[in-house]
């Protein structure tokens, strides 16, 4: 194989690794969506503490679609001494029943947790 068509072969491989790693960003993740009764149920029994430009509370905030609205939720960003007050530490962390859980929850772990 000649310097040509060496060159060729890797400019392919690049090309090839650009299209894969786009096709990946712009897919992104697929969550399983909550449904209404559940969302409002978890919250009326949890909180959910966040902050701008976290991406865990932007993944655990698709999970319920929707639903979200339902879901007593805090930015930290914006009320940083609510935050401070609740020993919020990382976010997403949920409330529940006087109790911190830090980081992403799954709707079966909110489930259990709250009684929903």
């Amino acid at each position: 194989m000649n310097k040509k068509q060496k060159s060729n072969l890797i400019t392919i491989l690049i090309f090839v690794i650009i299209i894969v790693i786009a096709l990946i960003s712009f897919t992104g993740k697929n969550y399983p969506k909550t449904d209404e009764e559940t969302a409002k149920c978890i919250g009326e029994k949890a909180t959910l503490y966040v902050q701008l430009g976290c991406s865990h509370c932007e993944d655990q905030e698709k999970i319920f679609g929707n639903n979200l609205k339902y879901i007593n939720s805090i930015d930290c960003f914006y009320n940083s001494q609510t935050c401070l007050d609740e020993q919020i530490e990382v976010t997403p962390t949920w409330k529940i029943k006087g109790e911190l859980y830090k980081g992403i929850q799954t709707i079966e772990e909110l489930q259990d947790l709250t009684g929903c």
